[in-house]
């Protein structure tokens, strides 16, 4: 299926790794230049070349921390005039409700709230004057179905899906839309995390825990890179125009829901 996005410009944020290097390499895949960004200058450099001899597409690199306002102000210089925007940042830690005090939260809104929406402002306003605009965001199955130990993630996101409900029908008639996805258990560094704290807490194998937690899914494995930036990538294709402040999960079936 030609996508219908060649030649477009997009900022796909934490794109060095993980599920935002999925989503660079399906849109570089068809033929979008991209503005990549992560924290650590060495592994965003050596995606960026990956994808640059792989798909012949421009690449820019800006590295810094999109929760930092001077980060994030350089990144969205670099980043000026995209047709498309991909926002993704890394989740804060687990734990239990007594864990987290007031400066946790704060973190989290930083970088899962906060951050999205201030990119978003800075940088809706030319997809609007163009007439055309993708924006998504990557958040979690969490905002449908909290999970306990990730309380920091539940209200962050979840705040996140709520301004991008009322905004996303505000700027659908100028041709610009907004939609998140919901990534389950993927095989990227977040879950090697998720399942060291699982494999330490019940003093098993992280190849047991490991287990344990693909045989939650009912597709029996972790997701993919790959089929997670295929997804991004229709998202920001010319083909869903008409998909408006959806929250679309891509968990393997983990998420039991009518809706």
């Amino acid at each position: 299926m030609d996508l219908g996005i060649h030649g477009k410009r997009a900022l796909v944020c934490a794109s060095s790794k993980g599920l935002g290097l999925g989503c660079a390499e399906a849109l570089a895949e068809a033929g979008v230049d991209l503005v990549m960004n992560a924290r650590g200058t060495e592994a965003l450099e050596a995606s960026a070349q990956h994808i640059r001899d792989r798909y012949g597409v421009k690449v820019e690199t800006q590295a810094g921390d999109v929760s930092n306002a001077d980060d994030r102000a350089e990144l969205i210089d670099r980043a000026a005039g995209v047709d498309i925007l991909v926002t993704n940042a890394g989740g804060p830690p687990p734990g239990v409700w007594s864990d987290w005090e007031r400066d946790d939260f704060i973190r989290a809104l930083d970088a899962n709230m906060l951050s999205p929406i201030a990119l978003m402002k800075a940088l809706m306003p030319t997809m609007i004057e163009a007439g055309w605009g993708r924006v998504v965001n990557i958040t979690s199955q969490s905002v449908k179905a909290p999970i306990p130990a990730l309380g920091l993630s539940n209200a962050a996101r979840t705040g996140l899906t709520g301004y991008v409900a009322g905004t996303s029908r505000q700027v659908a008639a100028k041709g610009v839309t907004i939609n998140n996805l919901l990534p389950g258990i993927h095989a990227t560094d977040r879950a090697v995390s998720l399942d060291t704290g699982v494999a330490e807490a019940k003093g098993i194998s992280m190849e047991e825990a490991q287990a344990q937690r693909a045989a939650s899914i009912p597709t029996g494995r972790y997701g993919t890179r790959q089929e997670f930036g295929a997804a991004c990538a229709f998202l920001c294709s010319q083909h869903a125009g008409f998909i408006v402040g959806q929250n679309i999960l891509l968990d393997g079936g983990a998420t039991n829901m009518t809706i």
